[in-house]
């Protein structure tokens, strides 16, 4: 079983992704830039691109395109820095909100199908297994 773990760990991540990058196809948003939005609510507001790559442990230049094409989308904006005038703070737009709102109502609706039929305590415990799985590789560094 411990052989098949990180398989059925990376077969679970790919089927959600594949899953939920069906569910917002209508929106003209790929993967990439779903994600990136994702990243940029979670790690709040105001991150800086420098920030932003780092939190999702990309290259800079790899998160300069994704936001470039997030921006032509008016669903970032990037505003200047007031205590550095190179950096750039992203902040969603009022379009960016709104699409954040659906996809978590999308995602949320996706969640629950491929969560049917397990019980809250045994998704308490994968979670809790997950977290220390990431433990223990944050000490390998």
């Amino acid at each position: 079983m411990r052989d098949q773990f990180p398989f059925a760990v990376a077969r679970v991540t790919r089927r959600w992704r594949k899953l939920l990058d069906e569910r917002l196809k209508d929106l003209g948003v790929t993967q990439a830039r779903w994600t990136t939005m994702v990243y940029l609510q979670q790690g709040g507001e105001g991150l800086t691109q420098r920030e932003l790559a780092s939190l999702m442990a990309i290259e800079n230049p790899t998160l300069v395109r994704l936001l470039d094409s997030l921006e032509q989308q008016n669903l970032i904006e990037r505003r200047l820095c007031p205590n550095d005038r190179r950096a750039r703070r992203l902040h969603l737009t009022d379009n960016g909100r709104a699409f954040m709102d659906d996809l978590a109502e999308r995602a949320a609706k996706l969640r629950e199908e491929m969560l049917d039929g397990i019980a809250d305590d045994d998704i308490e415990s994968a979670i809790k297994i997950f977290h220390k799985i990431l433990e223990n590789a944050e000490k390998q560094r």
